[in-house]
């Protein structure tokens, strides 16, 4: 007979598994699309040959040719089929809505994690948690220094794991319509933050400071909703006893 823990560690594995692969597979398009994006770039910016930022603009991409536009539609699409395997995966793996939850938060995590892990494998890039790299371009470019995206990352690989060990335990951190809607709007916090200075970085300006204010109330946000529920939840449990 398989226990719950027997499960969830079968789980956890599977998880893994797939995201640490998931990470190395995006590490090496990111390796391809540099070997293509840096000489495009050196066109336009012949100082800073392996350089991110400034970005080339939409206008810029248009110059070099109809076949660049092409690509950078693809780019839009492959970001997307990312995120639903990530969702896809841990929808297979789980059972119910908070369980999905859990498992996609530390899908995303470890792939994220391990796509900068083999990037400096790769590359020896990043320099450092503070180099400054682009995200996602979905629905607009979202950029920021490293370590914020890892600190994300963490703190969803926490977090879903502790709720999906929760559901393996017969104790379910049982979130209230509200929590969510606060571990909704943290998460859009934060992505605020990341997407802040778009309008610079799409038009090929270099990245202003980063807004690590508005990042860490996204970050107290969504976090705080799921310690508070556990908190809650003890607390309903010691009264039921």
């Amino acid at each position: 007979m398989v226990t719950p823990k027997r499960e969830l560690r079968r789980i956890l594995a599977g998880l893994l598994l797939f995201s640490a692969a998931f990470g190395y597979v995006e590490a090496a398009v990111v390796a391809y699309l540099r070997s293509i994006y840096n000489p495009l770039r050196a066109q336009f910016y012949p100082g800073n040959p392996g350089e991110l930022f400034p970005l080339l603009s939409l206008q810029q991409l248009q110059s070099l040719g109809p076949e660049h536009i092409l690509r950078l539609k693809i780019e839009l699409g492959r970001e997307l089929a990312t995120m639903l395997m990530l969702a896809g995966v841990a929808f297979t793996a789980t059972r119910k809505p908070r369980e999905w939850a859990a498992a996609f938060f530390i899908c995303f995590g470890i792939w994220d994690i391990m796509f900068y892990l083999f990037l400096k494998l790769m590359l020896n890039w990043p320099a450092s948690l503070l180099t400054w790299d682009i995200l996602f371009l979905i629905p607009v470019p979202w950029a920021g220094p490293v370590i914020a995206p890892i600190l994300v990352s963490l703190s969803m690989i926490v977090c879903g794991f502790f709720m999906l060990w929760r559901e393996y335990n017969r104790k379910p951190l049982h979130l209230t319509t509200w929590r969510w809607a606060l571990i909704l709007l943290g998460g859009g916090t934060i992505v605020l933050a990341f997407a802040w200075d778009f309008r610079n970085t799409a038009n090929g300006g270099t990245p202003n400071p980063f807004h690590w204010l508005l990042f860490a109330a996204g970050e107290v946000i969504a976090v705080g909703a799921i310690v508070t529920s556990l908190r809650g939840n003890t607390t309903a449990g010691r009264r039921r006893l």
